[in-house]
């Protein structure tokens, strides 16, 4: 299949996690690495004056149940919200600024976030290229190279694009030829795309530009490429519009957008969404249909080779997932979880479809079949087993040839190429293993050493172990909890529990820098993998979708018991975190069980369960959840809706709400509204504060000024409230 490469995931919610990086040990600039416990934050401390945010006197009905939403003028973007903003962000700015540690942290971030880090080599044109990103740079440089060996030469700067690093490059197509490459960019982190196109020969950018794109990429065919795009959204509240009627055009080169050719839309389904790709050899045009970001889709497709041909449907339901791995002739190598809850390899002729005409090729096993793809006459597939990677070597028939040996425990990626390439590159990493690529001659299975991450971080120091817990329900769920080695059981050392639990993702083992100084300094990370993720396939997510959503939320707290029970930390030492879904499910955690942790930090989070479907995106995610406007959803979702959850006069957990002022995935006035009825009702005695990143969006192409600040923010927060100077003295 003719890959784009996008950097920002199509329709729907992404996981938000650490940036990957790397660290340090303390000693090497005289810090000292023990946790050293300081007295408790005294309450008068964390009495702050929060802003008076206005109330109106507005209520919706759901089916006779009336619902107050006093803080609605804050789904608006104008300026009496950027002042709101502006003083929220003056009282958690002035509380960061006065924690003692905070800039230690960031400095200590910032000398362990700064080493070389690397993509795996692709290959275009006879020609190999790699990101690359020197160290501190806000964003990753795209480099090209004539061999392995050769001299790089910088192709594409994106640190060009703006002073402050703030627009991102988020996708990029070759042509066939690799004359032409076209780029699309973001800026403040939202998702509104700009593609431009420039000569690959002269770096000459092209007068082109296509704009308004959004959960898209350019799929090149010919002389130009197909894209999805909405229509031009109002002005004023672009990053709030509900998104509906997506388009599919094709672009060609030298030609004003407004000349672009409408090539597919549906008048009467608003809330689809459309993604083109072509095959390797342009055969044909692929239509992914999707009503939802839960992954069910619905597949179509157009014969290039007939310029007669229209777009007709291989799957027009929404019953299972499909996904074209390529074309082999006149047929499709699809990877499906029809019938296949783990997911299986079929062969599909388009003009005869149905599923007694299948060819299966490689049939489900016990594991989870992740990305396929078909480079050098093989079917290279990765699978999950108990969230951790495993790739298998497959002929064209199904018949398997061998495994690929990977170094350890961890998570895999790449494999990218065109069928005719003997050689493909992938990466390999773990919660302690940085970011390594290797070589993989592909005829002769044979894996080599590329380019090894070098750290200032004795990765060494620290262990994995991966359990399995009893959620309420008596389901078994995997843990992985990374840690010292030689750590002291005894309850008292800083916990950060970080999940997802949604739309078929899995967290697997990866390395995040940001994660090292809260290892380094005693910290225990710990990662449950949740049902509603994809980690043991199609039932495993669907047990966590709505009307199951609740088990999400059980998992997540049986898995801060299980810290609890066995002693690697109290409830005065257990921060919980996630973002987007993940914000969600700390939402949920800390209004259901607001004694078990003693710090929450709900990152871009969807708190706001009756309203979500009326913004951007959103109504792509009532499949996951379910929709106010269904009476027997309504019930469920006000019974775990965070905003909705909140009660006077309880004592909530520190809360650190991150959002950003250009997220346009999940809307900011989640978190706005959230923090408003936090402040307004939650106990004295913790502190209850918002960060609101400006130019900035749900997270994809933050700089990574930005990102360290975030995280010495964070980890600041974190200490402050557990009682923990990580730079203190040990006491004789």
């Amino acid at each position: 299949m003719k890959k784009t490469t996008v950097l920002l995931l199509a329709g729907g919610l992404t996981a938000v996690t650490a940036c990957k990086s790397s660290q340090t040990e303390s000693t090497a600039t005289g810090m000292n690495t023990e946790t050293t416990t300081t007295a408790p934050v005294a309450a008068s401390e964390t009495q702050l004056n929060y802003p008076k945010t206005k109330k109106v006197d507005h209520a919706d009905d759901y089916f006779g149940t009336k619902v107050a939403d006093p803080y609605r003028w804050l789904e608006t973007h104008n300026e009496e919200v950027d002042q709101w903003v502006e003083a929220q962000n003056k009282v958690t700015f002035n509380y960061l600024d006065g924690i003692e540690f905070r800039d230690q942290i960031k400095e200590r971030l910032t000398k362990i976030w700064n080493y070389p880090k690397y993509g795996a080599p692709f290959k275009k044109g006879g020609k190999y290229y790699f990101y690359k990103n020197d160290g501190l740079q806000n964003q990753s440089v795209l480099y090209v190279q004539n061999t392995l060996e050769s001299e790089p030469k910088v192709f594409l700067d994106p640190n060009k694009f703006s002073t402050d690093g703030t627009v991102a490059l988020t996708a990029l197509s070759f042509d066939k030829d690799a004359k032409y490459v076209a780029y699309g960019t973001s800026s403040g982190g939202s998702d509104w795309n700009t593609y431009e196109i420039m000569e690959v020969a002269t770096g000459k950018k092209l007068d082109d530009k296509v704009e308004w794109v959004k959960f898209s990429g350019p799929s090149w065919h010919k002389d130009g490429f197909f894209y999805s795009r909405y229509d031009a959204p109002t002005e004023g509240n672009k990053l709030a519009n509900k998104n509906e009627y997506h388009k599919v055009y094709y672009h060609k080169i030298g030609t004003p957008q407004s000349q672009d050719k409408l090539i597919y839309e549906d008048k009467t389904k608003p809330l689809r969404n459309f993604y083109g790709q072509t095959t390797d050899d342009e055969r044909f045009l692929i239509l992914n249909v999707s009503e939802g970001a839960s992954g069910a889709n619905a597949l179509y497709y157009r014969d290039l080779k007939d310029p007669k041909s229209t777009i007709k449907p291989i799957i027009d339901n929404f019953e299972s997932e499909y996904d074209v791995v390529d074309n082999v002739g006149d047929k499709l190598l699809v990877r499906t979880n029809k019938n296949a809850t783990r997911y299986r390899l079929v062969l599909i002729d388009p003009k005869k479809p149905q599923e007694q005409n299948w060819k299966v090729i490689v049939p489900q096993n016990e594991n989870v079949m992740g990305n396929v793809s078909l480079v050098g006459g093989r079917i290279i597939a990765s699978y999950m087993k108990d969230a951790a990677s495993e790739v298998v070597v497959y002929d064209t028939n199904g018949k398997q040839l061998n495994k690929v040996e990977l170094p350890a425990i961890g998570t895999v990626g790449g494999f990218g190429g065109e069928k005719d390439d003997k050689e493909t590159f992938f990466t390999f990493t773990s919660f302690t293993y940085p970011p390594t690529i290797y070589r993989y001659d592909v005829p002769n299975n044979k894996v080599t050493l590329f380019r090894k991450t070098e750290v200032d971080v004795d990765t060494e120091a620290y262990e994995t172990k991966q359990v399995f817990y009893t959620s309420k329900d008596g389901t078994k769920v995997p843990m992985f909890i990374v840690h010292k080695k030689g750590l002291e059981l005894n309850g008292n050392n800083p916990t950060y529990l970080y999940a997802y639990g949604g739309f078929n993702i899995s967290l697997t083992p990866s390395f995040s820098i940001a994660n090292m100084l809260w290892l380094e300094n005693g910290g225990v990370y710990a990662m449950p993998n949740l049902r509603g993720g994809g980690e043991y396939g199609e039932d495993w997510h669907k047990a966590g979708m709505t009307p199951n959503k609740q088990n999400v939320f059980d998992d997540f707290i049986a898995a801060a018991e299980y810290l609890i029970a066995n002693k690697y930390t109290s409830s005065e030492k257990l921060a919980v975190g996630g973002g987007s879904n993940g914000g969600l499910l700390v939402g949920a955690f800390m209004t259901q069980r607001p004694e078990l942790a003693k710090v929450a930090v709900p990152a871009v989070g969807v708190m706001d369960m009756l309203r979500f479907h009326k913004f951007t995106i959103g109504w792509a995610w009532v499949p996951e959840y379910g929709s106010s406007d269904d009476e027997a959803q309504f019930k469920n979702l006000y019974t775990f809706s965070p905003l909705h959850n909140i009660k006077e006069g309880v004592k909530y957990p520190a809360t650190l709400v991150k959002t950003a002022d250009h997220d346009d995935r999940v809307v900011p006035a989640h978190s706005f509204k959230f923090i408003s009825e936090l402040q307004e009702k939650g106990a004295p005695g913790n502190p209850y504060l918002i960060r609101i990143d400006v130019r900035a969006g749900h997270g994809a192409g933050k700089p990574t000024s930005l990102v360290i600040q975030e995280w010495a923010d964070t980890w600041a927060f974190l200490y402050k409230n557990m009682g923990v100077n990580p730079y203190a003295k040990k006491q004789p």
